[in-house]
Formats: C-alpha cells, structure tokens, sequence
C-alpha cells in the first residue's frame, strides 16, 4: 500500500522562486528563505495574496491607513527600495501598478491549487499530507492581526479543511479506512467542533465496520458540542449513526 505521508505542496520542489507566507519565518523568498526587510514584509505579503496587479494608490492606502496619501506614497517608494537594496527582485512595477513576476509563486497558492484537486476530485498520488504538517498549511502569516490578513488567513484555513474532508472521503471510497481516519483527525485537531470533519472520521470507522468506533466518535463529538455551544450534533448526524451501525443511540442521549 502506498503509504500515507507525502509531501505538502508548499515543500514539493519548483522552478520558480517561491515567497513563503506559511509558518516561520513569516515571509521569506526562495529555497533558501532570505528574509524579507522588515519594513517590506507587508508590501511583499500583501502583493503576494492577490492574483494579477493591484493600483499602487491601494496598496499605499491599505498598508498605511493613517497617513495621508503623500506619506503612504512615500511609505511604498521605501518598502520597494528596501526590497531592492535587500536583492530581492520578485515585484514588477510601473508607475501605477505592483505585482508578482510570472516566474515567482507563492506558497499559499500551492495550497490553494492542492485543495482545489482535492475538492474537485482531480487528485492523484502526490496530493496526500504528512500528519502534523496540516498546521502549517493553516497558519497564515503567524502573529499578524491585520484585517486583510485575517480575512485570508480564515479562507485559506476552510479551503484547506474542506480538502482535507474531500481527501477523507476519497480514501474511504477506494477502501483505505486507516488513512481516511488519520485524515479526518487531522482536521479535527484543526477544528475540534467542526461537524463535517467529524462525519468523515464516523463514515470511515462505519466503513471499515468499527461501529463502537464510530459510536464513540459521536458521543466525544456531542460531549463538545453540549459544552462548548450548548447544542446537539445535527439530526442527519444522529439518523446516520443509529441507521449504518444496526444499533440505536437512544442511550448516547
């Protein structure tokens, strides 16, 4: 059997000079992660995110919300020259426009690519994930509060769940139940409250016929829900599991 740990996408090898955003250091260019100049970081992050070109007057006006739009010209002009003094050469620019080289890729993207094979059931052998590396495709720019950043931070962190679920799915279908079940887990440690994350685990422990598995996979999932939100799991959750393991629940409540 092919086994279950393969390489994330942010760390499978490219051509291209990739811009880190994921982990530690928090933005970094190349294999050899040469640190960003602090004063461009959030130019280089915020370019980065964005697909195409962005106006140089949004940039200015986002990253520096304070200063009037001279000063936060200027603030731009400096985090460019900055960037350039450090020999960092991954922007194209013109006097109204930034944005990325077309030879330059971002880890984030790589992620977004992988989840979207897996979501769109067009992944293939490379497309698994090493347990523990699950947070780090998570962690957007670590320790950064801006509110672009958490807006990004927050859907990158649903795609990746939603491709880990997929991924689960997948592998209980083809009959690889122990890998469905580290799949599942993995992205409940992400997010312990996260039904859907939960189903996947119960459907492959039901699949592989470990019905006190399952039946225990629930009551945990109730116990959290009842304690930290004061609700039930939902009813499509509670038919499944008294329908597939041959049992009734009635006690579980």
């Amino acid at each position: 059997m092919r086994p279950f740990v393969v390489q994330l996408p942010t760390r499978q090898a490219t051509s291209a000079t990739m811009v880190h955003l994921l982990g530690e250091p928090p933005v970094s260019v190349g294999d050899g992660r040469h640190r960003v100049p602090e004063g461009s970081k959030r130019l280089l992050a915020y370019v980065a995110l964005k697909h195409g070109r962005v106006e140089r007057m949004r940039v200015a006006g986002v990253l520096w919300p304070e200063a009037d739009d001279r000063r936060a010209a200027g603030n731009l002009r400096s985090a460019l020259w900055r960037l350039r003094g450090a020999h960092i050469d991954v922007l194209t620019t013109d006097k109204d426009s930034l944005s990325l080289r077309p030879d330059v890729d971002v880890d984030v993207r790589a992620v977004e690519r992988w989840a979207d094979r897996l979501i769109g059931g067009r992944s293939g052998p490379e497309d698994g994930i090493a347990p523990g590396e699950l947070s780090g495709a998570i962690d957007l720019l670590p320790g950064w509060y801006d509110d672009w950043v958490i807006a990004e931070r927050e859907r990158l962190r649903q795609r990746v769940l939603h491709a880990m679920e997929s991924l689960g799915h997948q592998l209980t279908s083809t009959g690889r139940h122990a890998e469905a079940i580290d799949a599942a887990i993995m992205a409940i440690d992400a997010d312990p409250l996260r039904e859907s994350a939960h189903r996947v685990l119960i459907e492959a422990h039901l699949a592989e016929g470990n019905w006190v598995e399952a039946r225990s996979s629930f009551a945990m999932l109730r116990r959290m829900t009842l304690r930290e939100l004061g609700v039930e799991p939902s009813p499509g959750l509670w038919r499944m599991i008294d329908l597939e393991s041959g049992a009734p629940v009635s006690a579980l409540r």
